[in-house]
């Protein structure tokens, strides 16, 4: 199984001043090539909604559906780099564009390309939320957004726990339960365009069954701290509307996925006093919980 936890392989190497132990078995190889005529091999074209202010769309050589051994994709980023992989393949080549830079090609190599190359390679499906491990048992954070899921995260990190993930938690169903597989070694506990964040030593570095989800509720500054169990629909509305890389041609797949999570772990809605000063507050909350689930 390749474990999303550790850096991928760039060609040339991307310099840096620290690096983040990890479990690969296989390493993800990104490399510079030259494959001008794509447009004319790959003729099916997805469009996505602008994203950190770029158009992006997705490429291939035959009708949208489940992938194929062999079949050929590309990921366009406008201005920046186009990535190309086939089906099958552990490698993935880049033409650079006219905006090219080394930081842009690890921002959209690790943070979107890889994601969007592991759901279509239906290696790992994955949730928008925030993950950290408790006493070792990984437990994510999922909220609507400026709902306190990037605060949260961060809190849990500064009062030491291991983070698996900032923003994009890849997980695969095995026997046993769902694993959390963590992701690259960044945290952006901020809003800021093309930034993979601030680097994050305190990694969990094994993949995990899923202990607990939790979703974050706003509530007033004087709320009380709660935390009830989820179930039926609520519960299968909260992963789907926290569901990541929706493509439409997967959505059978995903549906499976979620439904077989909504069975087989936990979801907690908490409140979450919106205030700065009672977050030490809801982490006892949910730590003091996590024990008991």
């Amino acid at each position: 199984m390749i474990a999303y936890n550790h850096y991928i392989k760039f060609i040339p190497e991307i310099k840096r001043e620290k690096r983040a132990f990890g479990t690969f078995e296989s390493i993800i190889t990104i490399k510079e090539s030259v494959y001008e005529n794509w447009k004319n091999d790959l003729t099916y074209q997805w469009t996505f909604f602008n994203n950190q202010g770029r158009d992006i769309s997705l490429y291939t050589n035959r009708e949208f559906s489940r992938t194929l051994y062999g079949q050929s994709w590309a990921f366009d980023v406008k201005d920046v780099a186009t990535f190309f992989w086939t089906s099958g393949s552990l490698t993935l080549s880049y033409n650079a564009q006219e905006y090219f830079t080394s930081e842009l090609l690890e921002y959209w190599s690790l943070h979107i390309v890889l994601p969007i190359f592991l759901t279509i390679e239906e290696r790992y499906d994955f949730l928008h939320a925030g993950a950290v491990e408790v006493e070792g048992e990984p437990i994510l954070f999922v909220a609507e957004s400026f709902g306190g899921k990037s605060t949260m995260t961060d809190f849990f990190i500064k009062q030491n726990h291991p983070m698996i993930s900032d923003d994009k938690v890849a997980l695969r169903e095995e026997e046993g339960g769902f694993l959390a597989i963590s992701s690259h070694p960044h945290h952006r506990p901020y809003r800021k365009m093309e930034d993979l964040g601030y680097f994050v030593d305190n990694m969990a570095h094994d993949p995990k069954p899923i202990h607990a989800i939790y979703e974050l509720d706003r509530a007033a500054a004087d709320a009380d701290i709660s935390i009830t169990e989820l179930s039926g629909i609520e519960k299968f509305k909260t992963l789907r509307f926290s569901s990541e890389i929706n493509l439409s041609f997967l959505k059978s797949k995903r549906f499976d996925f979620l439904s077989n999570l909504a069975r087989q772990v936990p979801v907690y809605k908490v409140t979450v006093p919106w205030d700065m000063e009672r977050l030490n507050e809801v982490h006892d909350a949910i730590c003091e919980h996590s024990k008991g689930v």
